[in-house]
């Protein structure tokens, strides 16, 4: 199958390429030219592997040139990658359990590692019975021709949220529906620079700041996580030169927290167009104590475009291209009933109204695009009029198929070329908000209730903040139940939190506190793992953990 995201390997411009952040804080650069040579030697050695059209290839590499042109090249073989999370703060035996559970349904061709992650992997492709050895990366004498490619483009591995990872089957049409979805969203132009410092293993990341700036051959800017953690300023920096980014909520948030103005003195942010923010929900406050840091140097609020994607529709659902200021509602939670219409309280755009504007808000995701069909519909799969919460269905070419190798998800589903994505939300004035996947609601008299409303909530009563609260809806015997998980070792507010969901969920919730230091888990894209963390905790598998006794 041809692609014109695989053009640019016959066609490179030299003109252009990818700057890699280096660890000394400077930049290293490689131009299209280079980057497409070895990708295409990189293709000439897989082929001598037995890499061929339609096979899958696992990689796990760091963020670097090697992993840039490795995935290139397995593209060039004609191949579908699949990349793999390299080991964050998971213990070895997790990661490798992790690992080897992708790769029972990927069955790879072949998996690609870098020499210090080749002896975690190795026994990951054993627990998984996969023969041989991790191949090291290593390019031909020859560039290699660019070969006719199989259906699938990617295999993507959903974070897992809730359970066992999936493979999300992105055929070529999928992705190339998607790129220019992106592109025409962001408003990308020509001589347009993408700066990131996302992981590449997750799919804004991949496809919002990876495969698209590099298959249209824009200038990108490419940090890794920890370069990010260790100096946000690095990456607001970028915008003196680059106009599109795209990242999660707790990004900005970090940088407000972080970044003082006088690391940025001198830097001139009025050329930055698009800030993506996505992946999780968006907290208000949050985007206006970033805007508050960085207006001083010319960036504009409508510089901010929330969007709303999922890995089973490639990436992108909806966005805006308008440039205007994001606009936050206010739901009663007594009107969150499936079917029935959404009592906005109070509504505002971005500004001083959003300082304190926290637990309950939600930010609109944008409108979608007559290519990508959103609809909302009720329990019984009927379309819903605007203003009534129900189930987020998604259309068009962008809409993956269904899981590799006939897995099943627990929440979203595919049916007709729909993908019912497990998300509740509503339009109002024509844009969609998102209040979280109905796995992680629990149902009160008939309502549902969203836990990150209450996670907000219980953040702001105890002074933890956002990060540090999870909080998961638990069976019952016939009651409502909640489980609290705090990242503290002292809970004084442990009292006043029970009363709060006693009110606000009835006498009857039984409710479970526990608290300890390192206890939430996180997917690779930072949602928390709700019902996995549960589930450890019934295990007696999470070390430190301690449940507080109710006074």
């Amino acid at each position: 199958m041809a692609s014109a995201l695989r053009d640019w390997l016959n066609k490179p411009n030299a003109e252009r390429g990818v700057h890699l952040a280096t660890d000394d804080g400077g930049w290293e650069f490689r131009d299209y030219g280079a980057l497409a040579a070895a990708a295409r030697r990189t293709a000439g050695a897989l082929a001598e592997e037995g890499v061929g059209p339609g096979d899958v290839v696992c990689v796990v590499l760091p963020t670097d040139f090697t992993c840039v042109e490795t995935y290139f090249g397995v593209w060039a073989a004609g191949a579908t990658v699949c990349l793999l999370t390299p080991p964050l703060f998971q213990d070895g035996d997790e990661y490798v359990a992790h690992v080897a559970a992708i790769l029972r349904q990927a069955r790879p061709t072949l998996t690609v590692a870098s020499e210090d992650l080749a002896p975690l992997i190795g026994r990951a492709m054993a627990d998984a019975g996969l023969d041989g050895r991790p191949w090291i990366p290593r390019q031909a004498p020859r560039e290699a021709e660019v070969r006719e490619a199989g259906e699938l483009a990617l295999l993507q591995f959903t974070s897992g949220s809730s359970g066992a990872p999936r493979g999300v089957m992105v055929t070529w049409r999928n992705l190339e529906a998607n790129v220019e979805l992106i592109s025409r969203t962001a408003g990308f132009g020509d001589d347009d620079t993408v700066a990131s410092w996302l992981p590449l293993y997750h799919d804004m990341g991949l496809i919002g700041c990876f495969i698209t700036p590099i298959s249209r051959q824009f200038e990108l800017r490419l940090m890794r996580p920890d370069h990010f953690i260790r100096d946000p300023a690095r990456w607001l920096r970028c915008f003196a030169e680059a106009e599109h980014t795209a990242a999660p909520p707790f990004a900005y948030a970090y940088c407000a927290r972080r970044v003082k103005p006088e690391q940025l003195e001198g830097v001139d942010l009025s050329g930055w167009r698009t800030a993506i923010i996505g992946a999780e929900p968006i907290d208000p406050h949050a985007l206006e104590s970033f805007a508050r840091l960085v207006e001083p140097f010319g960036f504009s609020r409508h510089t901010f475009t929330p969007a709303y994607g999922m890995a089973e529709a490639t990436l992108l659902i909806t966005a805006d291209n308008r440039r205007e200021d994001p606009l936050a509602v206010r739901p009663d939670p007594e009107s969150l009933e499936f079917g029935r219409p959404v009592r906005i309280l109070d509504s505002h755009t971005l500004g001083p109204a959003s300082v304190g504007a926290k637990a309950g808000w939600v930010v609109g995701c944008g409108t979608p695009q007559e290519d990508v069909p959103v609809t909302i519909v009720d329990d019984d799969g009927r379309p819903l009029p605007e203003g009534h919460l129900g189930e987020i269905v998604v259309g068009g070419e962008s809409a993956c198929a269904g899981y590799y190798a006939g897995a099943e998800g627990k929440s979203t589903r595919f049916e007709n070329g729909l993908v019912y994505t497990g998300d509740a939300g509503f339009f109002h004035e024509g844009q969609l908000f998102v209040l979280g996947r109905m796995g992680d609601s629990i149902k009160v008299r008939g309502r549902s209730v969203y836990v990150e409303d209450l996670e907000s909530k219980i953040a702001e009563m105890t002074g933890l903040g956002k990060g540090r609260i999870v909080v998961v809806g638990v069976p019952g015997a016939g009651r409502t139940g909640l489980a609290v998980f705090a990242e503290t070792n002292d809970a004084p507010w442990a009292p006043e939190v029970r009363e709060h969901l006693r009110r606000r969920l009835g006498a009857d919730v039984e409710v479970t506190i526990v608290v300890g230091g390192g206890l939430i888990q996180r997917t690779s894209s930072g949602k928390p793992r709700r019902r996995y963390m549960w589930e450890r905790l019934q295990a007696g598998k999470m070390p430190g953990a301690r449940i507080v006794p109710p006074a």
